[in-house]
């Protein structure tokens, strides 16, 4: 074999190891007990050898864990440290449309995103109303009872959803109860309108419209506008418009459609 050929094979095979240990990464996405390299195996269609020598690379490197159980793999703090280095590039880069669109309906506008099945608020702009819904920066709520979290998990394939969300879910922050099946039935209907709603489900009195904005790979974090229930009824249309407006924008520029090489927009 050429030297030249020894060299391509050995480029193929390389991305082939980070394809499968991609693959495994998102596998193991959501799974906060953690899976056995078995389970891993059933899932990535992959021998089980195979992914247990990917898992302990992975491992010596951070990006996955032992679980709770031993045997078992989850997630590694690298892919944490990775993450919240990303979010304050994402914050960076989305915080003049969120000024912008707060000026706009002079309401509060969150960011935020998925972590397993809670959402974490990464910035906010807050309205300058006396009565108002303001965020800890931090603060992470259960994602299937509000808007940017429902936004994001119907991202999600229901597959997915099943593995990560218990039968019935409820929370001491929640003002509902619902099973995972009705959920899923308005997480469908989010999918088709690309919008989400909390209608006071986290907290009395406050309502949210949420909407995912995305990289040219994968959605990144939701947008929301968070506003007392009186001031949403008779302006969600508005709303909901403005909202859907300013994602598209945000996912052009992180896309690189727009000219972010000079920097952010100035609102």
């Amino acid at each position: 074999m050429s030297t030249e050929s020894t060299e391509l094979a050995r480029n193929r095979g390389g991305i082939q190891v980070i394809n499968r240990a991609a693959e495994i990464l998102r596998t193991l996405n959501g799974e906060q007990l953690g899976l056995t390299p078995s389970e891993v195996a059933r899932r990535v269609a992959l021998s089980r050898s195979t992914v247990h020598r990917i898992l302990v690379a992975l491992e010596g490197e951070g990006f996955v864990s032992a679980g709770s159980t031993p045997g078992r793999y989850r997630l590694g703090p690298e892919l944490s440290r990775l993450a919240a280095s990303e979010r304050g590039e994402l914050r960076f880069w989305v915080r003049p449309f969120l000024e912008k669109l707060s000026n706009e309906l002079n309401e509060t506008v969150d960011l935020a995103v998925l972590i397993q099945d809670r959402v974490s608020f990464v910035d906010q702009v807050a309205a300058p109303h006396r009565l108002r819904a303001v965020s800890t920066i931090g603060a992470t709520f259960p994602a299937w009872c509000t808007a940017n979290g429902k936004a994001l998990l119907a991202t999600l394939s229901d597959d997915h959803l099943l593995r990560l969300l218990p039968e019935h879910l409820r929370s001491q922050s929640s003002q509902v109860e619902l099973t995972r099946d009705e959920l899923l039935e308005e997480l469908h209907e989010v999918r088709r309108t690309g919008v989400a709603f909390d209608r006071e489900e986290h907290t009395a009195g406050i309502s949210a419209i949420g909407a995912v904005v995305r990289d040219p790979f994968v959605v990144v974090a939701a947008v929301t506008v968070v506003l007392p229930s009186m001031r949403l009824e008779g302006n969600e249309e508005r709303i909901t418009s403005a909202l859907l407006t300013t994602c598209a924008e945000i996912t052009e520029m992180l896309s690189g459609s727009a000219a972010v090489a000079s920097g952010p927009p100035r609102s």
